[in-house]
């Protein structure tokens, strides 16, 4: 194995970028410095460590070596997604040998890329350098690709796979992350983004020797140009899918003409590629204009008013609420700065303050809304789709009113990918969201869509509005009728794995889970921790996948409520989410009352905080 200098002299021998490689030759140069030889320690480890690739790609900082996010590190992982597409083809259908460019159908395999206006310059790096070199690897190793011409939102991306029936897809963004990071999110043919096996063989295929140096000189390509008339059939035809979806009921014609208030609605791209596709959608739902807050209108890679571009994050809509209030405007929608989720807020028109609604009370009427205007007419059995963490109340209605609700893990590429296999067993998939803030309105992607959504919603806000409400107000009446759901969710910080894994063990109690935590009587339990458990199915296992690394404990009590625990994947955090439902009629004060009561009284029992050395805070 390479020192960190072996490791530095090969990175510049591979690097075609002319900044990245006379940084770190500035650095060899100047060893004999402490902090020149401390960087470089820091970019190569001695270790041989790389950037990991998971079920999001990659997502890093920009910087060279082999744990940021470069030019050599996209043509390396490049290579090695392309000659993984290459062997998928070859084993799925005995068609050849590796190396092999085409379906089962003759046809060249297709990639399709899309970037997001992420970079930095001082060390010439883009998503859209990053996008245009992994287009050039695809074109080397045999592929046909399309590469967008200008900025995308994800969605765009994720529709054009199964649009032009590609093998893979890349979206060059990172989303919601600090502006000095940029992503690759990798999608499957089927529109999914990529989930266990595949990004585990993805990632081996990245670091067999052969995918790890250039196979050209790619700086050569860097002059090329996006697919102009593609790029414009492309996003012409989300637009008509969306339009044909049935999400596009006509509210904004109901209501303009014989609604005594038409809802002003506030817009904010938050320095993100959405302003035009965000404008772009909102007529083909018919509507005619929204405010857009101009600061934050235009891609900005620096997002110089939102250090942390996520519109959950606290303080996140201040300047959209004073543009707003400004303005008269009642909804503020924001998506993130690529476009694929949802913030929705609401300003009280008496007291003149904002609710910021939580990702499970968007979901939870979207997905109402969507049954009543789609599902109870489709002449199909209708499906939707929750991450486990998410709020029950969507799969309550679901019971209610007759139509098919499944949980799955977290993450969109377990909901999509859930939402396109119920489509192939006979059912009209019409909705499925993650808490946070992630939405699937109808069957045009199977990712998360921030602009249907923003469609979508927009005719919910136009319908209540036009009858004489508000969101809250329409929110409420979904709780009078189906009851009111509080949550309590959080974390501790827990620094050893071991403490994590005894305290999921003590749960499990030698495979004689618990009946009752103190006087709460249990309903349910479902382990999917390796090798699984679920009370409710007649073999005891879950139908969810099982996972040794990630486990995840779901507790339903014979009250309603339920609690699930799960360490994070990222972060030294052990979480928690405690959700209790009140029966229809009672007061929302009254069950909140009760769940905190039985939140503390199964954190303390089940986790025993002091014990375990569990903290609230870092």
């Amino acid at each position: 194995m390479l020192d960190s200098i072996g490791r530095a002299k090969e990175w510049v021998a591979y690097d075609p970028n002319e900044k990245t490689k006379n940084y770190v030759t500035a650095l060899l140069d100047t060893l004999d410095t402490k902090d020149s030889k401390t960087e470089l320690e820091s970019l190569f480890p001695g270790d041989g460590s790389r950037i990991g690739f998971g079920t999001a790609g990659l997502r890093s900082a920009m910087k060279p070596g082999p744990l940021g996010m470069n030019d050599l590190v996209i043509i390396q992982t490049t290579q090695g997604l392309a000659r993984y597409c290459q062997k998928a083809v070859v084993d799925s259908e005995d068609s050849g040998t590796s190396g092999n460019c085409k379906d089962k159908d003759d046809k060249k395999l297709l990639a399709v890329i899309g970037y997001d206006h992420r970079a930095r310059p001082d060390l010439d790096l883009s998503s859209k350098n990053f996008a245009f070199l992994a287009c050039a690897v695809f074109l080397e190793a045999g592929f046909d690709c399309v590469l967008f011409d200008r900025y995308v939102a994800t969605p765009i991306v994720a529709y054009a796979i199964t649009r032009l029936d590609a093998s893979v897809g890349i979206m060059v963004t990172a989303s919601h992350n600090p502006k000095d990071d940029a992503g690759f999110k990798v999608y499957w043919k089927d529109g999914c983004q990529i989930r266990s096996p595949v990004d585990g063989y993805i990632a081996n295929s990245i670091t067999e020797e052969d995918n790890l140096r250039p196979w050209t000189d790619y700086s050569r390509f860097l002059q090329v140009s996006g697919n102009t008339n593609v790029t414009e059939s492309i996003i012409k035809d989300y637009y008509q899918a969306v339009a044909s979806s049935g999400l596009v009921t006509g509210q904004s014609l109901k209501f303009r003409t014989h609604s005594n208030h038409v809802p002003k609605i506030c817009y904010t791209a938050m320095h993100g590629v959405g302003y035009l596709f965000a404008m772009e959608i909102f007529q083909t739902f018919g509507f005619d204009k929204f405010y857009s807050v101009p600061e934050q209108q235009e891609p900005d890679y620096s997002f110089r008013t939102v250090p942390f571009p996520n519109p959950e994050e606290d303080g996140a809509l201040s300047i959209a609420m004073d543009f707003a209030n400004k303005n008269g405007c009642d909804v503020i929608f924001a998506n993130d700065p690529d476009a694929d989720r949802l913030a929705v807020a609401e300003r009280c028109p008496a007291s003149g303050q904002w609710t910021v609604f939580t990702g499970d009370q968007i979901g939870t009427m979207l997905g109402a809304w969507i049954w009543d205007t789609i599902g109870k007419k489709c002449g199909k059995p209708v499906a939707m789709c929750a991450s486990t963490v998410s709020s029950k109340m969507l799969s309550v209605i679901a019971q209610v009113e007759g139509f098919h609700f499944e949980d799955t893990l977290t993450g969109f590429k377990w909901i999509g990918s859930r939402m396109v296999q119920l489509r192939q067993e006979g059912y009209r998939s019409l909705f499925g969201y993650e808490e946070a803030i992630g939405f699937c309105c109808g069957d045009v992607v199977a990712d998360k869509d921030g602009l249907s959504a923003l469609g979508t919603m927009s005719e919910l806000v136009f319908h209540t509005y036009g009858n004489g409400m508000n969101l809250s107000k329409h929110l409420q009446s979904l709780y009078d009728k189906y009851g009111e759901f509080c949550s309590n969710n959080g974390y501790f910080f827990c620094y050893e794995p071991a403490t994590i894994h005894n305290i999921f063990n003590d749960m499990r109690n030698n495979g004689d889970y618990m009946t009752n935590v103190g006087p709460y009587e249990v309903e349910s339990i479902r382990d999917l921790g390796f090798p699984g458990y679920d009370s409710t199915t007649s073999d005891k296992k879950p139908t969810l996948p099982v996972s040794k690394s990630s486990p995840m404990i779901t507790i339903r009590f014979k009250n309603g409520t339920v609690a699930q625990f799960r360490a994070s994947g990222t972060e030294p955090k052990f979480k928690y989410y405690i959700e209790m439902r009140g029966k229809p009629g009672v007061a929302r004060d009254v069950v909140e009352k009760d769940l905190k009561q039985m939140s503390n009284y199964i954190l303390e029992e089940l986790l025993q905080p002091t014990k375990n050395g569990l903290k609230r805070t870092a």
